[in-house]
């Protein structure tokens, strides 16, 4: 579902005279459907850059990015805006969204994107609402005024409200409560059994444990970073 080849990136430092940082070479991966991979490595090894790529946010030197069948390295951005509509989902650490957007519709906006009816699609953002301990009188609500955690576990309903054959995960466990946590790693769990194929970034390392099938150190694919 996920397979990338001797993929390349670095960035052109305008600033400072143009200067050229080599941040990875060669970097092969391939996530088969049903997999959750954790990217592993020191901070500044490539983990958040090689999740960009993937996602299409950061355009590759070289090499491909294939998911779905898509090259993301070479996509037009009409094919990844449909890549991201129908295939591939991003949960990440931070809520984005438009203010005054109620948080069933934020939650929802995947599935009414896909044509999915209103009521349908607000039934599913609820019941994941509800999972996540979103207390209901602030469903109608914009997440803009919610807490951190409040925001992160609507970012998280919104990331699985669509059942995506592929997802990136960035952090998905951060400043969760125990109680929260547990119900985003059950969530993590139906989708791989479902046959997602999973990308994410966990510090949290017994969230790895519970529900990554096997880590990847982006080190060995970060030029002039010891492993």
């Amino acid at each position: 579902m996920i397979e990338i080849q001797n993929l390349s990136k670095s960035f052109t430092l305008h600033n400072q005279g143009g200067a050229v940082i080599p941040v990875m070479a060669g970097a092969h991966l391939k996530v088969a459907p049903g997999e959750c991979v954790a990217l592993t490595g020191q901070s500044g090894a490539g983990k958040s850059t090689l999740m960009r790529m993937i996602y299409g946010n950061y355009l590759a030197a070289s090499g491909s990015i294939l998911v779905g069948g898509v090259d993301v390295a070479a996509a037009t951005p009409r094919d990844i805006i449909r890549l991201r509509r129908e295939i591939l989902g991003y949960v990440s650490q931070f809520l984005r969204v438009v203010p005054r957007v109620p948080s069933r519709t934020v939650v929802a906006e995947p599935l009414l994107a896909l044509g999915m009816p209103q009521e349908t699609a607000h039934n599913r953002a609820e019941e994941l609402l509800s999972l996540l301990n979103i207390p209901e009188r602030l469903w109608s609500l914009s997440p803009t005024t919610f807490s951190g955690g409040e925001q992160q576990r609507v970012n998280i309903a919104r990331g699985f409200a669509h059942a995506y054959p592929a997802l990136l995960l960035d952090e998905p466990t951060a400043s969760l409560d125990a109680r929260n946590r547990d119900v985003v790693l059950g969530l993590i769990k139906a989708a791989k059994e479902r046959g997602a194929a999973i990308v994410g970034i966990f510090h949290d390392e017994g969230a790895r444990e519970r529900v990554c099938t096997r880590e990847v150190d982006v080190t060995v694919f970060t030029p002039g970073v010891a492993a």
